[in-house]
């Protein structure tokens, strides 16, 4: 059974470790962790990684935050893999710094890459796992500290946070999302 994991985040070095990448950096353990690369392809690197008999297509779309929907779009297609397993992750300015909700569907909440995916593969019917990463800004500097780096703290704990939620991917892929939802979900 295939799986495509899309974890959201913008290209080019000066985004790399933004606190809007931490989709790719969610990905981008779980690709170390298992000594596979991505490999550069069509809208976007993907890495093939085996787990438990399932087959999870890591994608980071190359087609920047705000249009990730074609990239997703064309991997569910090219794959042939249905919209039930699709798990999307992504940065939320609404959760505490490190603290995670997987859900089955929802809305896009103002983020732009949920809205784009939305609208691209024709509704919001897919799960989602929203990474948290605070709101300890001033008003009108929300762009600022979305696209800005993680501070010191959050850095120490970073590899926590991201171990976590690939656990928690691998999780969606063999056991599915309710208990995943029931196991993985942290209060806060």
């Amino acid at each position: 059974m295939k799986y495509l994991i899309a974890g959201l985040g913008n290209i080019g070095a000066e985004y790399e470790n933004t606190r809007h990448n931490v989709g790719f950096q969610v990905l981008d353990v779980m690709a170390k962790a298992a000594d596979i690369s991505f490999k550069p392809d069509h809208l976007g690197a993907i890495a093939t990684l085996k787990h438990k008999g399932r087959t999870l297509i890591l994608l980071k779309p190359s087609t920047y935050m705000n249009r990730s929907g074609k990239s997703v779009r064309y991997w569910l297609q090219k794959e042939n893999i249905p919209k039930e397993n699709l798990l999307v992750v992504l940065d939320d300015l609404n959760l505490p710094f490190g603290k995670q909700r997987l859900r089955p569907q929802g809305s896009d909440g103002g983020h732009n890459g949920l809205k784009d995916i939305d609208e691209i593969t024709g509704g919001n019917n897919y799960a989602r796992l929203r990474i948290g990463i605070g709101n300890d800004f001033s008003k009108g500097k929300q762009v600022d500290f979305v696209l800005g780096e993680w501070s010191p703290d959050e850095a120490d704990e970073l590899k926590t946070v991201l171990e976590y939620a690939g656990n928690t991917i691998k999780s969606f892929a063999a056991i599915g999302l309710q208990l995943t939802m029931t196991q993985f979900n942290k209060k806060g």
